[in-house]
Parts: structure tokens; sequence; C-alpha cells
């Protein structure tokens, strides 16, 4: 029986999700690790959970896989989902000699920094970017770039923490709110333009053995400096002959940056004049329903997939793609709770024969502080402008409104 730690600091189903993909794979016993025990059915996947105060300290992830180690004779590995785990989970695996991604690659993965200094290193196209300790470090960046610019952590997460920057009276207050110093850098990056898309990928020991792309409506930036937008990703039917140069660059930064065997998540830009650019990349699954997405266009399961590759170092695919998928995100003006939410039973009758998920928002229900919303539909057909237009009009009927 082989012991697989799973690392959740608290039982999101987000995280569940993956959890229980390992607790169905044959000779896994799953145990959890976090700092809140789930409870009820969201404890089923588990043997047994261990509880640390702060699951982020690689400290304490090694100290209770230790004695998690003692329990049962032996650790198989050592995972979790969330991104700013990734070091820690990499950290705790060299200490137990276990295989898997290791701490020099996980913080190349994690430090954007870093990350865009190896990617170009290689001759991968991505933003322009510098860490800043003072405003005079940012103003010199300006002054190589020009205006607008892009402040966030050098570990950051997607868009959180980020600020888009248009004018100098912006990057003096956005400096003076950050205080950035030489202990603590902020890394400022030229704005990248153009329609924005994602590249996710399952590798095995180096090998892409699954890859998805997929489109925002509007970009994750936009969406997050504008917590009102209604927003959709729509995965298309086919990986057309235009995707192919994005997909080649997308295998080249995995192979740049060293991953062996997980998940990889890829945001990338194609500007105005059709060239490339990388966002950023992650060594870890995607958010926002990506990976339940791929499973509909695929009719296949990407949770248990996933595990695969990083238990037992396999993959049961190709899949077949099927389908397009598309999902619309469901958001509002205002803040305090949901106190209606109205244009359901008319998109109901336009497009409720697609609909293969829906999570719809609940009265009383607080404002998400997220990206994603309070709730959202996932919508699938063989024809990918049938799916664009089903999540637009999800997005333009469906309104929810706070009291």
């Amino acid at each position: 029986m082989r012991t697989v730690v799973f690392v959740l600091p608290y039982p999101a189903e987000t995280s569940l999700r993956f959890a229980r993909a390992f607790s169905e794979l044959k000779g896994v016993r799953l145990v959890g690790l976090g700092q809140k025990a789930p409870t009820g059915l969201a404890a089923k996947p588990f043997s047994t959970f261990v509880k640390v105060a702060d699951c982020f300290d690689p400290k304490q992830l090694i100290a209770a896989c230790e004695k998690i180690k003692k329990r049962y004779g032996g650790l198989h590995t050592i995972v979790g989902v969330l991104e700013p785990l990734q070091v820690a989970l990499a950290q705790a695996r060299a200490y137990f000699g276990i295989p898997g991604t290791d701490p020099r690659t996980a913080d190349l993965f994690r430090d954007k920094s870093r990350m865009k200094d190896a990617l170009r290193a290689s001759g991968l196209p991505c933003a322009r970017h510098k860490l800043i300790t003072s405003l005079a470090d940012a103003i010199t960046f300006v002054q190589q770039v020009g205006f607008p610019i892009v402040l966030k952590p050098p570990a950051g997460a997607g868009c959180k923490a980020t600020w888009r920057i248009k004018s100098l009276d912006e990057l003096q207050g956005a400096i003076a709110a950050i205080h950035p110093r030489v202990d603590n850098p902020t890394l400022a990056e030229e704005f990248l333009n153009g329609r924005e898309y994602c590249y996710d990928t399952i590798t095995v020991k180096g090998k892409v053995l699954f890859e998805n792309v997929s489109r925002y409506y509007p970009g994750p930036l936009e969406v997050t400096e504008n917590p009102w937008i209604q927003w959709s990703v729509v995965q298309p039917r086919s990986l057309t002959p235009d995707l192919n140069d994005a997909r080649d660059m997308g295998r080249k930064a995995i192979k740049a940056l060293g991953l062996g065997t997980g998940f990889t998540h890829m945001e990338w830009f194609r500007r105005e004049d059709g060239s490339l650019a990388i966002g950023e990349i992650a060594a870890r699954p995607p958010g926002a329903n990506f990976v339940e997405m791929m499973g509909y266009g695929h009719d296949a399961d990407l949770y248990k997939a996933w595990a695969r590759a990083i238990a037992d170092s396999a993959f049961d695919g190709p899949y077949e793609r099927k389908y397009a998928v598309g999902c619309a995100y469901l958001r509002g003006i205002g803040h305090g709770r949901v106190q209606r939410v109205t244009g359901v039973k008319e998109a109901n009758a336009k497009v409720g024969a697609l609909a293969m998920k829906t999570r719809l928002p609940k009265v009383g229900q607080p404002k998400s502080d997220h990206y994603e919303g309070e709730g959202y539909v996932i919508v699938r057909h063989p024809d990918t402008e049938v799916v664009k237009a089903a999540v637009k009009t999800i997005i333009e009927t469906i309104r929810i409104e706070y009291a």
C-alpha cells in the first residue's frame, strides 16, 4: 500500500476534487495534512488527517510527514495543488528523498522574475521585467518600456495583488502603497496587450502527454480590475494549426524550466501583429474549473489523469477531443450579499440544453472576493461557435443584485 500525503490548508472543494482522484487509485492510502480537518463527506477520501498550524512552513510539513512515515512505514509522495505550497512541498520531498519536482525547479516556477530570466535565456518571448526596490527603480523601468506597466509580487499567483499602472501619478501612489524594499522587492513588467489564452499540460518525466488551449474573454487582469464583469473561458473543439506555434512555445517553456511530472498552466498572449509572448507559467493544476472543462471536452477524468501521472508515472490517454467547452462566471455590480438573481429562466430557455454543470448564486451568500464570482455555468457542444454564443448569452442575460 502506497502512502500519499495530500496537503491542503483548508478543505475547499477545489482541492478536495484532486484529493478524491488519489483516493480512487489502486493501492493508495491517502493521508490529508492541513490546518483545518474536513468533516462529513469531505473527509471520506482520507484514511486519516493530520493537522498542523501552518502547512506552508516546510519545517512543520516535514515534522508531520515524519509522524506519518513512522505510522505507515514509508511515504510514496507528498502533493498539493495550491501554488503557494509548491516550494514547501518540494522541500519536504527532497528531505525524504521522494521523487517529484525538486526545490530548485519549484522555486523557478514560483519566482516569476527568475522564471522570465530562464525563459528569455532559452530564447522564449515574455514580458520585459525588473525587480524594483524603490520609486527610482520603477521610473527607470518605465523609461525603458513605457506605460502601462504591471506591478505584482514576484511569487504571486495569477492576477492576485496585481496593479496596472498607466501614469506617473498612479506609479507614485502604487509605490507608496506597496513599499518595495531590497529585502522585499516588487516585480515590474511591461504590459502585454493582445488576445489572452492559456496552455495547460500533463507531463510525465518531461514529456507532454496531454495539452489543452483555452481563451479568456476578457483577460484575467481586466476581470480582476473590474469585479462586476461577468466573463468566460472557451476551450475550442480542435487544436487548430494556428495554435501550433503557441503549443510549441509551451513545450519549450516546460523544458526550459525543467519540469518532470505534473500539471502546468501557462498564460500567453497573441499580439495584434501575430507575435507571441508568455505571461507566466505555473507548475500546478489550473483553477477556475479548467480541469473539469477539459474533462467535459474529452469525456475523460483529468483529475484522475493528473493523480495517475503523479502516483504512477503513467497516463491513460490519449483522449479524443470531442467537444468545445465554455464556462461563464457569474458576478455583478455592488457589495454585500446576493439579494436577487434574474435572467436564469430566460438563459435556460436559450442555452440550457448545453449546460453540463451549473452553480447559481444563492440569495444571502456574500459577494466573493475571488475573480470566479458567486457562480458559474459550464456548457459544451461539438461546435465551438455554438459554445461561444452560449456563454455570451449567459453573461448577458443573468444578473446578480446585492444588498
